[in-house]
């Protein structure tokens, strides 16, 4: 299976995240317009604060000049997941198991793509979801985007 330019992206850039002390929650890349934005997700025990993801975009900004990966004109932006993070692996959901979650998926499924439900379990590739009281299982390549929902 060929590996999508942000699976290319976040194997260099996970590394370098790391070495810094931070773990590597995941990244977006959407190309849109002229400048591509790269955008980082870093994340620690304590959270994350705005000196730490200005190390961050300082070293992976330096080391991508230097590998000359991306085409182009580009801009970086390192932040915290949030409250609201986006998920980018199933094995990232297993701490959120009875948290509200949304999902979007990529084709329909019983006339939606969207759903929001309470995070029962995840297994493999699986993630099950309770939407309005029915199980609902979902294969993490057919889920477009998937987040937590805050309780605020």
């Amino acid at each position: 299976m060929r590996q999508t330019f942000e699976e290319m992206l976040s194997d260099i850039i996970r590394p370098e995240v790391e070495n810094l002390g931070y773990q590597f929650w995941g990244l977006t890349s959407p190309a849109s317009g002229k400048k591509r934005v790269v955008r980082i997700y870093i994340d620690s025990p304590d959270g994350v604060h705005i000196d730490q993801c200005a190390r961050v975009s300082r070293q992976v900004g330096l080391m991508l000049e230097v590998e000359d990966v991306i085409p182009g004109a580009f801009t970086l932006e390192v932040s915290s997941p949030g409250l609201e993070r986006p998920f980018f692996s199933p094995d990232q959901m297993v701490n959120y198991i009875g948290r509200e979650v949304k999902i979007t998926l990529f084709e329909t499924h019983d006339d939606r793509r969207k759903f929001k439900g309470t995070l029962t379990g995840v297994k493999g590739d699986t993630i099950t979801l309770n939407v309005d009281e029915e199980i609902l299982n979902f294969k993490w390549i057919s889920i477009k985007k998937a987040k937590l929902i805050h309780e605020f």
